[in-house]
Protein backbone atom coordinates (compact mmCIF):
# COMPACT_ATOMS: atom_id res chain seq x y z
CA UNK A 1 0.00 0.00 0.00
CA UNK A 2 1.43 3.36 -1.03
CA UNK A 3 2.12 6.15 1.41
CA UNK A 4 0.08 9.29 0.71
CA UNK A 5 1.83 12.62 1.42
CA UNK A 6 0.18 16.02 0.96
CA UNK A 7 2.38 19.04 0.27
CA UNK A 8 0.51 21.91 1.90
CA UNK A 9 0.89 25.54 2.91
CA UNK A 10 -1.82 28.15 2.48
CA UNK A 11 0.90 30.77 2.01
CA UNK A 12 1.74 31.04 -1.69
CA UNK A 13 5.22 31.23 -3.18
CA UNK A 14 6.92 28.86 -0.74
CA UNK A 15 7.96 26.20 -3.27
CA UNK A 16 5.01 23.88 -2.69
CA UNK A 17 4.44 22.82 -6.30
CA UNK A 18 8.18 22.74 -7.01
CA UNK A 19 8.54 20.37 -4.07
CA UNK A 20 5.61 18.18 -5.15
CA UNK A 21 7.00 17.80 -8.68
CA UNK A 22 10.62 17.21 -7.77
CA UNK A 23 10.09 15.04 -4.71
CA UNK A 24 7.82 12.83 -6.83
CA UNK A 25 10.44 12.66 -9.58
CA UNK A 26 13.21 11.98 -7.06
CA UNK A 27 11.30 9.05 -5.55
CA UNK A 28 10.60 7.68 -9.04
CA UNK A 29 14.25 7.96 -10.04
CA UNK A 30 15.16 6.05 -6.87
CA UNK A 31 12.90 3.28 -8.23
CA UNK A 32 9.81 3.85 -6.10
CA UNK A 33 6.69 3.94 -8.26
CA UNK A 34 5.08 7.32 -7.59
CA UNK A 35 1.82 9.08 -8.43
CA UNK A 36 1.66 12.88 -8.42
CA UNK A 37 -1.86 14.23 -7.84
CA UNK A 38 -2.44 17.83 -8.89
CA UNK A 39 -5.11 19.15 -6.49
CA UNK A 40 -4.56 22.82 -7.33
CA UNK A 41 -6.87 24.56 -9.86
CA UNK A 42 -3.84 26.46 -11.19
CA UNK A 43 -2.63 23.07 -12.51
CA UNK A 44 1.04 24.05 -12.23
CA UNK A 45 2.08 20.52 -11.28
CA UNK A 46 0.35 19.26 -14.43
CA UNK A 47 2.25 21.68 -16.67
CA UNK A 48 5.43 21.18 -14.64
CA UNK A 49 5.67 17.54 -15.74
CA UNK A 50 5.00 18.27 -19.39
CA UNK A 51 1.23 18.46 -19.94
CA UNK A 52 -0.75 21.47 -21.15
CA UNK A 53 -3.74 21.89 -18.77
CA UNK A 54 -5.76 23.32 -21.68
CA UNK A 55 -5.56 19.89 -23.34
CA UNK A 56 -6.65 18.00 -20.23
CA UNK A 57 -10.23 16.84 -20.80
CA UNK A 58 -10.63 14.63 -17.73
CA UNK A 59 -8.99 15.40 -14.41
CA UNK A 60 -9.14 14.95 -10.64
CA UNK A 61 -12.26 17.16 -10.80
CA UNK A 62 -14.22 14.51 -12.69
CA UNK A 63 -12.96 11.84 -10.29
CA UNK A 64 -14.32 13.79 -7.31
CA UNK A 65 -17.58 15.15 -8.77
CA UNK A 66 -18.54 12.59 -11.44
CA UNK A 67 -16.90 9.55 -9.84
CA UNK A 68 -14.78 8.80 -12.91
CA UNK A 69 -12.26 6.06 -12.04
CA UNK A 70 -8.82 7.53 -11.36
CA UNK A 71 -6.98 4.69 -13.09
CA UNK A 72 -8.74 5.55 -16.35
CA UNK A 73 -7.27 9.06 -16.54
CA UNK A 74 -3.80 8.65 -14.99
CA UNK A 75 -1.07 9.85 -17.36
CA UNK A 76 2.48 8.55 -17.73
CA UNK A 77 5.10 11.31 -17.52
CA UNK A 78 8.48 11.47 -19.24
CA UNK A 79 10.09 10.47 -15.94
CA UNK A 80 10.15 6.66 -15.67
CA UNK A 81 8.12 5.46 -12.71
CA UNK A 82 6.23 8.75 -12.28
CA UNK A 83 2.53 9.04 -13.15
CA UNK A 84 0.20 12.05 -12.94
CA UNK A 85 -3.42 12.51 -11.96
CA UNK A 86 -3.89 15.93 -13.61
CA UNK A 87 -5.89 19.05 -12.80
CA UNK A 88 -7.52 21.80 -14.80
CA UNK A 89 -9.25 25.08 -14.00
CA UNK A 90 -12.65 23.39 -13.43
CA UNK A 91 -11.33 22.26 -10.06
CA UNK A 92 -11.91 25.81 -8.78
CA UNK A 93 -15.66 25.08 -8.84
CA UNK A 94 -15.42 21.73 -7.13
CA UNK A 95 -15.58 23.16 -3.62
CA UNK A 96 -18.94 24.82 -4.34
CA UNK A 97 -20.33 21.63 -5.88
CA UNK A 98 -19.13 19.56 -2.91
CA UNK A 99 -20.78 21.70 -0.22
CA UNK A 100 -24.03 19.71 -0.11
CA UNK A 101 -22.54 16.28 -0.73
CA UNK A 102 -22.55 13.71 2.09
CA UNK A 103 -19.07 13.05 3.52
CA UNK A 104 -17.79 15.98 1.46
CA UNK A 105 -14.44 15.94 3.30
CA UNK A 106 -13.83 12.33 2.21
CA UNK A 107 -14.34 12.59 -1.56
CA UNK A 108 -10.60 12.59 -2.28
CA UNK A 109 -10.15 9.52 -0.06
CA UNK A 110 -12.53 7.56 -2.30
CA UNK A 111 -10.46 8.50 -5.35
CA UNK A 112 -7.10 7.64 -3.79
CA UNK A 113 -8.28 4.38 -2.24
CA UNK A 114 -8.86 3.06 -5.77
CA UNK A 115 -5.24 3.37 -6.83
CA UNK A 116 -2.86 3.76 -3.89
CA UNK A 117 -2.06 0.04 -3.81
CA UNK A 118 -0.51 0.46 -7.27
CA UNK A 119 2.15 2.88 -5.98
CA UNK A 120 4.87 3.16 -3.36
CA UNK A 121 4.13 6.88 -2.90
CA UNK A 122 1.24 9.19 -3.73
CA UNK A 123 2.19 12.89 -3.54
CA UNK A 124 -0.60 15.50 -3.51
CA UNK A 125 0.09 19.08 -4.55
CA UNK A 126 -2.48 21.07 -2.54
CA UNK A 127 -3.79 24.49 -3.47
CA UNK A 128 -2.48 27.54 -1.53
CA UNK A 129 -5.56 27.71 0.70
CA UNK A 130 -7.20 25.87 3.55
CA UNK A 131 -10.38 25.22 1.56
CA UNK A 132 -12.38 22.05 1.09
CA UNK A 133 -10.04 20.51 -1.52
CA UNK A 134 -7.06 20.90 0.83
CA UNK A 135 -9.11 19.44 3.72
CA UNK A 136 -9.98 16.53 1.41
CA UNK A 137 -6.31 16.03 0.62
CA UNK A 138 -5.33 16.02 4.30
CA UNK A 139 -8.16 13.63 5.10
CA UNK A 140 -6.88 11.23 2.44
CA UNK A 141 -3.21 11.44 3.48
CA UNK A 142 -0.95 9.51 5.80
CA UNK A 143 1.16 12.62 6.36
CA UNK A 144 1.66 16.24 5.37
CA UNK A 145 4.86 18.01 4.36
CA UNK A 146 5.01 21.76 4.96
CA UNK A 147 7.37 23.85 2.78
CA UNK A 148 8.55 27.02 4.53
CA UNK A 149 10.41 29.78 2.70
CA UNK A 150 13.68 31.00 4.25
CA UNK A 151 12.53 34.61 4.51
CA UNK A 152 11.34 37.07 7.14
CA UNK A 153 7.68 36.00 7.12
CA UNK A 154 8.57 32.29 7.12
CA UNK A 155 6.44 31.42 10.13
CA UNK A 156 3.52 33.60 9.09
CA UNK A 157 0.43 31.42 8.77
CA UNK A 158 2.24 28.29 9.91
CA UNK A 159 0.35 28.31 13.20
CA UNK A 160 -2.99 28.43 11.35
CA UNK A 161 -1.95 25.51 9.14
CA UNK A 162 -0.88 23.43 12.15
CA UNK A 163 -4.23 24.24 13.83
CA UNK A 164 -6.04 23.01 10.70
CA UNK A 165 -3.97 19.83 10.73
CA UNK A 166 -4.93 19.26 14.38
CA UNK A 167 -8.62 19.71 13.53
CA UNK A 168 -8.31 17.19 10.68
CA UNK A 169 -6.58 14.77 13.06
CA UNK A 170 -9.34 15.16 15.66
CA UNK A 171 -12.37 15.02 13.37
CA UNK A 172 -11.48 13.37 10.07
CA UNK A 173 -8.15 11.56 9.99
CA UNK A 174 -6.64 10.54 13.33
CA UNK A 175 -3.77 8.80 11.51
CA UNK A 176 -2.51 11.98 9.83
CA UNK A 177 1.10 12.78 10.79
CA UNK A 178 3.34 15.73 10.01
CA UNK A 179 5.98 14.26 7.69
CA UNK A 180 8.14 17.30 8.31
CA UNK A 181 8.81 20.97 7.69
CA UNK A 182 10.92 21.64 4.59
CA UNK A 183 13.01 24.81 4.38
CA UNK A 184 13.01 26.16 0.81
CA UNK A 185 14.55 28.99 -1.24
CA UNK A 186 17.61 29.14 0.99
CA UNK A 187 20.28 31.67 -0.04
CA UNK A 188 23.52 31.01 1.85
CA UNK A 189 24.71 34.56 1.11
CA UNK A 190 21.98 36.08 3.28
CA UNK A 191 22.36 36.33 7.03
CA UNK A 192 18.56 36.51 7.34
CA UNK A 193 18.11 33.15 5.59
CA UNK A 194 20.54 31.52 8.00
CA UNK A 195 18.67 33.10 10.91
CA UNK A 196 15.34 31.75 9.65
CA UNK A 197 16.81 28.24 9.41
CA UNK A 198 18.13 28.54 12.95
CA UNK A 199 14.80 29.84 14.31
CA UNK A 200 12.69 27.17 12.60
CA UNK A 201 14.99 24.40 13.80
CA UNK A 202 14.90 25.85 17.33
CA UNK A 203 11.09 25.97 17.41
CA UNK A 204 10.27 22.71 15.63
CA UNK A 205 13.40 20.59 16.23
CA UNK A 206 13.05 17.08 14.76
CA UNK A 207 10.02 18.06 12.68
CA UNK A 208 12.40 19.95 10.34
CA UNK A 209 14.06 18.03 7.51
CA UNK A 210 17.86 17.97 7.45
CA UNK A 211 17.67 18.68 3.72
CA UNK A 212 17.37 22.37 2.79
CA UNK A 213 16.32 23.45 -0.72
CA UNK A 214 18.63 26.17 -2.05
CA UNK A 215 17.70 28.93 -4.48
CA UNK A 216 18.77 27.65 -7.87
CA UNK A 217 18.37 29.10 -11.37
CA UNK A 218 18.04 25.71 -13.03
CA UNK A 219 15.30 24.76 -10.58
CA UNK A 220 13.35 27.84 -11.68
CA UNK A 221 13.88 27.05 -15.37
CA UNK A 222 12.76 23.43 -15.31
CA UNK A 223 8.95 23.97 -15.24
CA UNK A 224 9.08 26.03 -18.45
CA UNK A 225 10.47 22.91 -20.16
CA UNK A 226 7.81 20.68 -18.57
CA UNK A 227 10.50 18.71 -16.74
CA UNK A 228 11.36 17.93 -13.13
CA UNK A 229 14.80 19.25 -12.24
CA UNK A 230 16.40 15.78 -12.50
CA UNK A 231 15.34 15.52 -16.14
CA UNK A 232 16.36 19.12 -16.85
CA UNK A 233 19.79 19.15 -15.18
CA UNK A 234 20.71 16.17 -13.03
CA UNK A 235 23.92 17.85 -11.82
CA UNK A 236 22.29 21.06 -10.59
CA UNK A 237 22.08 22.06 -6.94
CA UNK A 238 18.29 21.76 -7.08
CA UNK A 239 18.48 18.21 -8.39
CA UNK A 240 20.91 17.20 -5.64
CA UNK A 241 18.69 18.85 -2.99
CA UNK A 242 15.53 17.05 -4.06
CA UNK A 243 17.23 13.68 -4.47
CA UNK A 244 18.55 14.13 -0.93
CA UNK A 245 15.03 14.97 0.24
CA UNK A 246 13.68 11.82 -1.42
CA UNK A 247 16.38 9.77 0.33
CA UNK A 248 15.55 11.42 3.66
CA UNK A 249 11.86 10.55 3.19
CA UNK A 250 12.84 6.94 2.54
CA UNK A 251 15.06 6.88 5.62
CA UNK A 252 12.36 8.41 7.84
CA UNK A 253 9.94 5.73 6.66
CA UNK A 254 12.48 2.90 6.85
CA UNK A 255 12.04 2.24 3.13
CA UNK A 256 15.63 2.23 1.92
CA UNK A 257 16.46 -0.55 -0.51
CA UNK A 258 19.34 -1.74 1.71
CA UNK A 259 18.05 -3.98 4.47
CA UNK A 260 19.27 -3.27 7.99
CA UNK A 261 20.98 -6.65 8.24
CA UNK A 262 22.92 -5.90 5.05
CA UNK A 263 24.34 -2.71 6.58
CA UNK A 264 26.29 -4.63 9.22
CA UNK A 265 29.96 -5.38 8.67
CA UNK A 266 30.76 -9.02 9.46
Amino acid sequence: MGKVISIANQKGGVGKTTTAINLSAGLAILEYKTLLIDADPQANATSGVGFDPKNIKTSIYECIIDEIKAKDIILETKTPGLDLLPAHIDLVGAEIEMINLPNREKMMSKVIDQIKDDYDFVIIDCSPSLGLITINSLSASDSVMIPVQCEYFALEGLGKLLSTIRIVQERLNPDLDVEGILLTMFDSRLRLAKQVVQDVRLHFEKMVFDTVIHRNTRLGEAPSFGDPIMMHDINSKGSINYLNLAREILQRNDMTKIKNEDKKVS
